[in-house]
């Protein structure tokens, strides 16, 4: 029996990347997952690999910043998988610019994926966790970044949604105590996805929503960048699950509003 039997988690943004690596682990240790991605060809064949595993998955394609995503996401769990116990607010992107040249579309953009929408997604969340008390402890983990800690130049917008979430998170735990629910956050550095892989190109994109974004980090600056992490290296998606995970143990019961900084030593 895995550490999750017969929990069911909400994983947004879990078609690719790390939120990949998320359902995936969820999975493997018994949770049934709601996948989502932007496209359905990657939440399909997210789920169908926790299939193969033995596992249980269905998919809510869509945008998390859609007006009617979160009460579909949450009723999907509900009505498919019978219930609700984790939520990981993971789906999001960089589209970064100095503040003189940040627009108000960028702002937005980046504002609404990875501030409004968890707010949503708990919002819609919240009458199913008070009208169904449970024994057990349900869990909520919010993805920031060290940017949202710390500020990063270029990324007024990310670092101010990220910082945002951080407050959201630790609103949410007083809020919700009195539900059982732990609600905590994990703060990225550095780890290796589509949108932050070292590349030679720096002509590198990709499309979000209609939108041509920039992927990747200059290999010259990725090789300086990796020096300065203690650990020598960017973390993997797989290590970047597992801090989720850990929140997601009975083990942690007694861990809540905290923002668990995950970046191999990086201050």
């Amino acid at each position: 029996m895995g550490t999750l039997e017969g929990k069911v988690a909400l994983v947004s943004g879990s078609g690719r990347g790390i939120g990949r690596e998320i359902a995936l682990k969820f999975a493997a240790e018994g949770a049934r997952v709601v996948v989502n991605d932007l496209d359905a060809a990657p939440a399909d064949e997210t789920a169908a690999d926790i299939k193969a595993l033995g596992g249980d998955a269905v998919v809510c394609v869509g945008s998390v910043t859609a007006a009617d995503f979160a009460e579909r996401f949450v009723t999907t769990a509900v009505d498919s998988l019978g219930g609700l116990d984790i939520i990981v607010n993971n789906a999001g992107y960089t589209w970064d610019n100095v503040i003189q040249k940040l627009t108000d579309e960028q702002w937005d953009a980046i504002l609404d994926v990875h501030l409004k929408a968890p707010f949503r997604i708990l919002r819609a969340a919240q009458p199913y966790i008070r009208a169904n008390p449970t024994e057990y402890h349900r869990k909520v983990v919010n993805i920031s970044s060290a940017s949202g800690v710390l500020g990063n130049a270029g990324q007024a917008n990310y670092a101010s949604a990220k910082a945002g979430l951080i407050g959201l998170t630790k609103t949410l735990a007083k809020e919700w105590g009195r539900y059982k629910v732990n609600v905590n956050a994990v703060a990225y550095g550095w780890i290796l996805t589509r949108m932050t892989e070292a590349v030679a190109d720096a002509g590198a994109f990709v499309e979000i929503e209609g939108r041509k974004i920039k992927a990747g980090v200059n290999a010259q600056f990725a090789a300086t960048a990796a020096a300065q992490i203690p650990l020598g290296r960017p973390g993997t998606p797989q290590e970047a699950a597992g801090a989720v995970y850990a929140l997601c143990l009975p083990e942690t019961d007694y861990v809540s509003g905290q923002c668990l900084s995950v970046n191999g030593g990086k201050g």
